[in-house]
This record gives C-alpha cells, structure tokens and sequence, in this order.
C-alpha cells in the first residue's frame, strides 16, 4: 500500500524526535549517573574526614590511647550519629587490626531492617591500605568491607595525636542500590518529560504536516481534473513560500493550458468553416457545371471562382504546414541575395482588385528604390503578404496604404502603415499570439484564422530580425519589421608586385647607405660633428 507524503513525512520527523530523546536521555543518564556517583564520594570523603578530626580530638582529650572519660565517647558517638543521619550513610572507627571502635550505621539500617547487626571488624588489609595511601576508596561488591555492593571510603586518624602511638581509619559507606533508587527516580521523570514533550511534538508535526501537505494534495485533485478536461480548477495561494510559488506556477499552467484549449477550439472551428466554404463552393460550382445547370457562357466565370477558392485552400493547407514545422523545429531557411522593394511591388500587385474595389490610395511605391536583403525569398514573401493582404483587409474604404523601405549600417527595414479603426491597446500585446484574433466577430476578417501574424514573427525571428506593431485607434496601424545584413568579409589589401617591391626597397637601400656612412666622417674628425 502506498504510503501518503503526510504519514511519510510525520513517521521520519517522530523517528528524529525519538532517537533525540534516546539520545539525550542517554547522555544525560550517564553524566548524570558519573556526576551522582563522584559527588556521593566526595560527600563521604568529606564525612569521613570530618568524624576523624573530631575523633583525633576527642581521643587526646582522654590523654592516653583510650578516652578516659565516658561522655566524650557519648559525645563522639552523638556526632557520627549526626554524620550518619545527614548523609544517610555509615560511617565507623576501626584500629590498625581492622576492629571497629565506635560506629553509625544509619543507612545499613534503613535498607538491611532492624535486624542489622554492626560489624565487629572488617579487614584489617582495608585499615592498611587506607593508613599507607592516604585514603581508601571502593565500590561495587569488592570493596572490601560490606559483602554486598558499596560505596565506601577511609580516611586514617591518629588516636594521641602521632603514628606510632597507634592509628586507625574513619571509613563511610552507602549503600549502591540507594544511589541507583535516585537515578531511577531521576530517569522516570525524565521519561515522564520526554513523553510529553513527544506527544506535544506530534501534535505540532502532524499539524504542521497536514498544512504543509494540503496544498500538494489540492494540486494534485487539481491535476486530476485538468486531465478530465475541467481547465476552471485552480490552487489557493495562501504563502509565499515554495509550495505558495508552486501552487501559483500551477496556477499559470492551468490558465496557459485553459487559453490554449481555447484557441485550439476556435482553431479548429476555424479551420472547419474555412475548409467547408471554399469546399462547398467548389463542390456546388463543379457540379452545376456537370449537370449542365451552369451554361456554357458562363462555366469561365465560375471556373475562376473555383480556381480562387482553391488558391485559398492551398494557402490554407499551406499555412498548416508551416505551423507544424514551426512547432517540430523542421522549418528551415534557404538563404540568398533579392530585392525586398522588388517583393512589395509584386505582391501589391497581386490585390489591385481589391485595392481598386475599395478605393484605396497606394502611397510609397513610386519611390520604392532597390533594397537588398539576404534571406529566404519564399518566407520573407509570405511575410510581405501576409502584412499587405491585413493592410488591405482592416483599411477603412478610400483610405491609405503607405509603404517604406529603409536601408542603414546593419539591416533593411520595412514599414507598411494604413488608416482605419485601429487595435485596441489592451489589445497590441497579444497580436503576434497563436489563433489570436483581434476582429473576433468576424465584421471584417472573415477568412482569418489568428495565425497570420504568428508566423510573420516567427519567420522574422527566424532571420535573426524583429516586428513592431503601433496603432492609434481610429488613426492608422503601422507594422515594421527588420532583416539583419550578414557581417561583411573584411578585404585584404592589394599585393605589390615585384617591380613595386624593388622600385620601394631602392630609396631605403640609399637611406641605410647614407646612414652607414655618417660613423666614418666621424672617426675622420669632422669639425661640423
């Protein structure tokens, strides 16, 4: 079963915030556990040593090897009581044999039970390791002095006050399962914090979750019903982080896929009408004439009329051909030398019926001169008719063509302006799209298909040129374009020939001969010099 990005998302962050709390609680039950340990040890090392001090003065105040007077022992054992009692730990007097003098045994008693017998002696190896290092430090079930598993420390003392009047050691103990109880109790409240805290982490991690998936699973319902072909779904945008930025990418994408849906559909309707016109026409005048409905002296006439509506339908054809090599990148130029002023008198021509119908006035022409461009002649055509026949379309009845052809350093340019009613302004940005139409009820431009201008810029682009469209509504409309010179091949300068090389070597061969000699007037003495 296929795992959403939502569970997969909150199972890896939980992992991360569980193996931080192991991690952690780890860590901190280990120093933790160290740091206990190293200050129940100094605390007992501080406990010892205090009781032999006061153990050192008590014993000289009795002035022999033993306490002469019996409330300084009561004393003595008040006090390690006190000591037993605060650090809930033994602590005793043995001599160098190892027999225990005086003791406390508060925390013996609070784990063993009131069955605890102290201790007559411990091993005297104990005592003596303690008197020659200084110290005595064990833990665990061989320390030494408990059979079972203890925290225990010595300090020495002298008992009149000098090693050799006889010396003995304080040791304190504790019990290890008492320290463990405290770390155990430590650990369950950090296990009670961490759980919490994980819970609180879930929480947050499967909101932040759900919020960070939300957008993707709208996008991706969204996708779904683009490819039912519902093209009106879009994402709500509600941050600008990556997924607010994806979801408005996706949200460009369904508004360019729902405009060219669009125009594919009024494409294709266009294309329809336009091959079921010239079709139906054709069709009906063949077959008049076959049936013998059309008469003999009149069967000129219509054949022109199927000869035009076939001309269209090539134009047509031929119009759908170029947009499918435009679209796979096949479309290839085939460049060569020709006369642009020469291009824009022919295809003129071509709608002198047109022009002389509408009562147009043709401006430009008669200055047109010579302009040559470097380019392919077939396309760069189509360019020009293309422009002319929309010119001679949208131009208002007894209005103006204009035409001007430019020549500077780098490029021939062509302009080709006309009154009538103008394009919108909102309008002129769009004028060069795919299946874009800006007469879209059809009033005037009756047989286009938005494509016109698309591939007049294509071919120019093509060329490494550029086309320009300006408009004032109720003025005029102005389209130019531009075709690039190709880069000259710089000229060599003319060789010399032989003759020249000698007669221009001779003058210097005198120049170096004079120039030679000037050293030897000079070692004659020349007075000038």
């Amino acid at each position: 079963m296929q795992r959403s990005l939502f569970s997969k998302y909150l199972k890896v962050t939980m992992i991360i915030v569980l193996s931080s709390f192991v991690v952690l609680g780890t860590v901190m039950m280990v120093t933790f556990s160290e740091y206990t340990k190293n200050d129940k040890r100094r605390l007992l090392t501080q406990s010892a040593a205090s009781a032999a001090a006061v153990a050192e003065a008590t014993f000289l105040q009795g002035g022999t090897s033993s306490p002469q007077d019996a409330g300084n022992i009561q004393l003595l054992a008040l006090i390690l009581q006190t000591f037993s009692l605060n650090i809930d730990a033994d602590i005793f007097l043995a001599d160098g044999d190892g027999r225990v003098i005086l003791g406390a045994y508060a925390n013996s008693e609070l784990h063993v039970g009131s069955s605890f017998e102290p201790p007559e002696s411990i091993p005297a190896e104990a005592v003596q390791r303690c008197l020659a290092d200084g110290s005595y430090t064990a833990s665990g079930r061989n320390n030494g002095v408990y059979p079972e598993a203890y925290y225990v420390v010595g300090v020495p003392f002298n008992r009149l006050g000098s090693p050799a009047s006889g010396a003995g050691a304080v040791f304190a103990a504790m019990n290890a399962s008492s320290m463990t109880e405290y770390q155990f109790d430590a650990f369950q409240m950090f296990l009670i914090a961490a759980l919490v805290a994980f819970v609180v982490a879930f929480v947050v991690v499967g909101v932040s979750a759900y919020r960070l998936v939300k957008p993707l699973r709208l996008m991706s319902s969204a996708a779904k019903a683009l490819g039912k072909g519902d093209f009106s779904v879009r994402v709500p945008v509600d941050s600008a982080d990556e997924i607010g930025q994806l979801a408005l990418s996706f949200n460009n994408m369904a508004n360019s896929l729902a405009s060219s849906e669009s125009m594919n559909r009024s494409f294709v309707a266009n294309v329809s009408h336009e091959l079921k016109t010239p079709m139906t026409t054709i069709a009906g005048f063949i077959d008049g004439i076959l049936d013998g409905t059309i008469p003999a002296d009149r069967r000129d006439h219509y054949l022109s009329v199927v000869s035009v509506e076939v001309k269209r339908l090539s134009r047509l054809v031929q119009t759908m051909l170029n947009l499918s090599r435009i679209d796979n990148g096949e479309l290839k130029l085939h460049p060569s030398d020709f006369d642009l002023s020469q291009t824009v008198l022919s295809t003129v021509l071509t709608f002198e019926k047109s022009v002389d119908e509408r009562r147009l006035d043709i401006r430009g022409l008669d200055t047109l001169t010579p302009h040559t461009v470097h380019g392919d002649e077939d396309l760069l055509h189509q360019v020009v008719y293309n422009l002319v026949e929309n010119a001679v379309k949208f131009t208002n009845e007894g209005g103006f063509i204009s035409f001007t052809v430019s020549d500077s350093i780098d490029r021939v340019e062509l302009a080709i302006e006309n009154s009538g009613a103008g394009i919108p302004p909102d309008e002129l940005p769009l004028i060069f799209e795919k299946f874009y139409k800006a007469d879209k009820s059809r009033s005037v431009d009756k047989n286009g298909m938005g494509l016109g201008l698309y591939l007049v810029r294509t071919i120019v682009k093509l060329h490494g040129g550029d086309i320009t469209v300006s408009s004032v509504e109720g003025e005029y409309t102005r389209f130019s374009f531009y075709i690039p010179k190709p880069p000259e091949v710089p000229k060599l300068k003319p060789s010399h020939t032989v003759e020249d090389a000698v007669i221009s070597e001779r003058p210097k061969r005198e120049h170096r001969a004079h120039r030679d000699e000037k050293p030897i007037e000079k070692e004659e003495g020349d007075p000038h010099d």
